[in-house]
């Protein structure tokens, strides 16, 4: 992706500030790299790899939870199988549709109007489940169903289209399934990480023929500050939606939708 520096700061910012909230990454990615004139053919790459510099902040994080899971699968401890158990199956679903949907998915991210469809749509869906859901006792990842792990990775799933928001799709799917908002958000996060993981894994081993020194170049300068940017976007949002819920990110959702859909269709 040959673009200025100040071109892929400002997208790692924006994957920064997206990824783990319910307006999408990969949509914002994509309606930024196409105002500021920064779609290539290495966009696509681009965009999926630099997300793992905001995964990488959920291992940092998280960093005590996930070592407390791995020392209780040694020690065979219930609650830590319970919690591999259910990220496993919450992400097996996107793994199967992924693989085979993968020059579908890969289609659709050159398509910038079915991201801003796509983010009114979806705005307008998380104001009419937060309406429908009723509050619920705070639980924990390791406290999930089996049956209710599995039903928000096939909802995850959405997510492959461009625009849907993957956080949003778990973090909705998991409150209509009956769990909690601090949960479900933090469900999110560790989904994503083995999700994302593979996504890049399949999109450089795709492109290890075509990647210049120049993208190499970008793709780390994004890693670096979508890094950084998630450290702060992650606890700041889990207090918010605490607090508010998720109204806020669905009128955002929308507005920005509008916005783009409007721009894109009249230019």
């Amino acid at each position: 992706m040959h673009a200025s520096l100040l071109t892929i700061i400002l997208l790692g910012i924006v994957e920064g500030l997206t990824e783990f909230i319910p307006v999408s990454s990969t949509g914002h990615l994509i309606l930024a790299g196409e105002l500021m004139g920064a779609r290539t053919s290495a966009s696509a790459t681009f965009d999926i790899v630099i997300q793992l510099g905001a995964i990488l902040a959920v291992v940092v994080l998280y960093f005590r939870r996930f070592s407390a899971v791995a020392a209780g699968l040694v020690r065979r401890e219930a609650r830590a199988i319970a919690f591999t158990r259910n990220v496993a199956l919450g992400v097996l679903p996107a793994l199967i549709v992924g693989a085979l949907a993968y020059s579908a998915i890969k289609a659709m991210l050159e398509t910038p109007v079915i991201v801003a469809v796509a983010l009114i749509a979806g705005g307008i869906a998380i104001l009419v489940i937060e309406r429908m859901v009723k509050p619920v006792a705070a639980g924990t990842v390791e406290g999930m169903s089996w049956r209710t792990a599995l039903g928000v990775g096939c909802l995850q799933c959405l997510s492959m289209i461009p625009g849907v928001s993957r956080s949003g799709a778990t973090i909705l799917g998991a409150l209509g399934l009956g769990v909690d908002r601090r949960t479900a958000a933090e469900y999110s996060f560790f989904l994503a990480v083995p999700v994302m993981l593979a996504a890049s894994a399949k999109e450089l081993w795709e492109a290890r023929a075509t990647l210049g020194g120049g993208d190499w170049y970008g793709i780390g300068i994004g890693f670096v500050v979508s890094f950084v940017v998630a450290m702060i976007v992650i606890r700041a949002f889990l207090a918010i939606v605490t607090r508010h819920g998720f109204a806020p990110f669905a009128w955002y959702r929308i507005v920005i939708g509008s916005i783009a859909l409007v721009w894109l269709l009249a230019r």
